[in-house]
């Protein structure tokens, strides 16, 4: 067999997921394993080898046949030395992960932010396929982001491009503080985690909502109830959609991609989310930086970030 294959690790904080992709990012297969955080920095790069080489062994595929490992890891990292500075949910810091894998493994690594290397797998294999500049979101606990142009991740002077959830956004008589520190941010709006702090905010302020009947409200019980005529609800939903939909105005501006990619728990959704966004879109972005630009869902899933893992060999 003299076919290339390419490995991709999304190491998370409980779990390290590892995936093989040929050359076009069609995931032929993938192995979990646990992180091991507790056990420390030593702990957890020997069980990324390990899970790459594993992952080889139960595959039809030989080790040979392997042209590189692509890493995507939450953290500070100095992407081009494939260092890492700081990781708070692996608790690792100043170390060469590029250096210490490619002498444990024998193959080319390349690292790269988790949010990046997601944006890369839709951008790649998804929903972006065929799409030269696209810039991705990820709706979840946070706003995560990637921005892909001419095919590669722009990963800024200090590897910080594409920290789209840190847009200062929010006017300051509506702002709160972001977990960054900073007022104002995406994040603090259009996150799960801002759409569950705005809805218990209207509980406790006695607004006349079916979410107050919810024990433990989550982002889904807003979008539910908004879709079902809540007006309390839908207000919510319509804020977090009105300030993605102006943060995309201001990417077009910018940087004039051809699609915009929303994954993340919240895109679930669907066009009760997407067309409220497309419509704020359409209002405050100039007719040239919007015509043919299109708003979609991901379409990887939990998958995209093995899938853009792997891509960094060939694309990062």
């Amino acid at each position: 067999m003299s076919e290339k294959i390419y490995v991709g690790v999304d190491v998370g904080g409980t779990t390290i997921k590892v995936g093989i992709c040929d050359s076009e990012g069609k995931l032929l297969g993938t192995y979990e394993g646990d992180t091991e955080v507790s056990k420390g920095t030593d702990a957890i790069l020997h069980n990324i080898a390990k899970y790459a080489r594993a992952i080889v062994e139960e595959s039809p595929y030989e080790w040979e046949q392997v042209d590189g490992v692509g890493i995507g890891i939450a953290g500070f990292l100095d992407i081009p030395a494939g260092y890492v500075k700081f990781s708070a949910n692996l608790k690792i810091e100043n170390t060469d992960l590029k250096g210490i894998l490619e002498q444990e493994l024998g193959k080319t690594i390349k690292i790269n932010n988790d949010a990046n290397v997601a944006a890369l797998g839709e951008a790649w294999a998804g929903a972006g396929r065929g799409v030269s500049d696209c810039v991705c979101y990820t709706l979840g606990t946070g706003v995560g982001g990637g921005i892909i142009i001419g095919g590669k991740i722009v990963e800024g002077f200090a590897s910080m491009a594409g920290e789209l959830g840190h847009i200062a956004i929010v006017p300051d008589l509506e702002a709160i503080q972001c977990g960054c520190g900073k007022m104002g941010c995406l994040e603090t709006v259009s996150s799960a985690t801002g759409i569950i702090r705005m809805a218990k905010d209207a509980v406790a302020r006695g607004d006349r909502t079916s979410l107050s009947q919810v024990e433990n409200i989550m982002a889904k019980d807003v979008v539910d109830a908004a879709k079902a005529g809540d007006e309390v609800a839908s207000r919510i939903v319509s804020r977090a959609a009105y300030y993605l939909g102006k943060s995309m105005a201001i990417m077009a501006i910018v940087l004039n991609p051809e699609y915009f990619i929303v994954g993340g728990g919240v895109s679930k959704a669907g066009d009760f989310l997407f067309d409220q966004i497309r419509e704020v879109f359409e209002k405050y972005t100039q007719d040239q930086a919007k015509e043919g630009v299109r708003i979609v869902p991901a379409v990887l899933g939990n998958d995209a970030g093995v899938v853009g893992a792997a891509g960094l060999i060939l694309r990062g």
